[in-house]
């Protein structure tokens, strides 16, 4: 991912590429032309999203059975290890073999001195854990899961079981709890899905500060800022007039839930969002609760957002949503128009919101 505009995200700015210098009048004459495709290859972007650098300490590992490669290629020896939801240590970023069915993505993660797996497989994950916070906003804040995964328990006794909840994934907190018998501190968080709450120990969870949620590039005019979506080659690219601030693989819509082409704007927003199609859907159920920086361009759900229940950016994959890295997704969400006041966890402005474009590159090779 590429950014130049905001310094909590400068850490991407040493990662510039020609991109950069690529104005929007000559972007949007390559998309025309159908070589946009050929124009990210040459700029060697897959490079830049698979450096030597661990995005993360650990993986959390996405299905059950991870498989192991003795190299970076998926001729190499194969065995299974691991379940879902067991870390393990990401101590390098290799290229290797692209992931089947994605050109865009040919990062794998060297394991300790296991072996290899490919990116996709795993979410990159820290632990950190947190102080509690006592001075909950009486209309609610946005908190932020910090370790590979916590519980959602509908006490806060830590006896109960409870819904796993993700790291990176966001919840609306609205008080904090003490249970002095079990000598424990809770956050209460309230599902909107669901209309009741839950409960998540204190020191898995951060509470984030109000100017980590300001908006950015406050100075640009909304009239000049502009998202560019490219089916084709799974990006998104979001422009400042003719520069590009911020560039992303992405993973859109696949099947029969296809995201549908054409010109919107990101007219409703939420941090939060618990997206699931349960008692509507006979296959397919997802129930993803705490979906983090959801900024919606259609009136039909779709939107762009954080992902935590995938890592393989670049393939299509998703139900009709932009699904992009959570650092990505949060960006925008603060980028884009309108503006979420805090304490609320969600807006609707029919008629406003920045410019999306939702196009398609035909590749060469398809």
């Amino acid at each position: 991912m590429l950014t130049n505009t905001s310094a909590q995200l400068s850490e991407f700015t040493n990662n510039m590429n020609p991109i950069a210098d690529l104005t929007r009048r000559e972007f949007l004459k390559l998309s025309a032309s159908g070589v946009l495709g050929l124009f990210f290859a040459d700029s060697n972007l897959d490079h830049v999203l698979a450096q030597s650098a661990p995005p993360a300490s650990f993986g959390r590992v996405l299905m059950n059975g991870l498989s192991m490669f003795e190299a970076p290629s998926f001729n190499s020896k194969q065995w299974q290890a691991y379940g879902k939801d067991q870390t393990v240590p990401i101590s390098e970023v290799l290229d290797g073999d692209e992931g089947y069915g994605n050109p865009f993505n040919k990062a794998w993660y060297r394991i300790g001195e296991e072996g290899f797996t490919y990116s996709g497989w795993l979410q990159p994950v820290e632990t950190h854990y947190n102080q509690p916070e006592f001075d909950i906003r009486s209309d609610g804040q946005i908190g932020e899961i910090t370790i590979p995964y916590s519980k959602a328990r509908p006490e806060p006794d830590i006896r109960l079981n409870g819904q796993r909840l993700y790291y990176q994934s966001t919840h609306w907190v609205i008080k904090t709890i003490v249970n002095r018998e079990q000598k424990s501190i809770w956050y209460e968080i309230y599902d909107f899905h669901y209309r009741k709450s839950f409960y998540v120990l204190s020191y898995d969870m951060r509470i984030l500060p109000e100017d980590e949620l300001s908006p950015l590039s406050q100075d640009v005019p909304e009239a000049l800022k502009y998202i560019h979506v490219d089916l084709g080659t799974q990006s998104v690219t979001a422009f400042e007039d003719d520069k590009p601030v911020l560039f992303s693989r992405c993973s859109s819509g696949a099947g029969n839930t296809k995201t549908p082409l054409g010109d919107f704007r990101t007219y409703h927003k939420g941090p939060t969002v618990h997206m699931t199609n349960q008692g509507d859907a006979i296959v397919g159920i997802f129930d993803l609760p705490g979906v983090p920086w959801v900024s919606f361009f259609t009136g039909t759900g779709i939107a762009f957002h954080g992902t935590y229940w995938h890592n393989d950016y670049g393939r299509p994959r998703s139900h009709g949503c932009i699904n992009l890295p959570s650092e990505a997704a949060k960006f925008l969400y603060r980028w884009t128009s309108p503006v979420v006041p805090k304490g609320v966890n969600y807006l609707h402005l029919p008629g406003e919101g920045t410019a999306v474009q939702v196009t398609k590159t035909i590749l060469e090779n398809t």
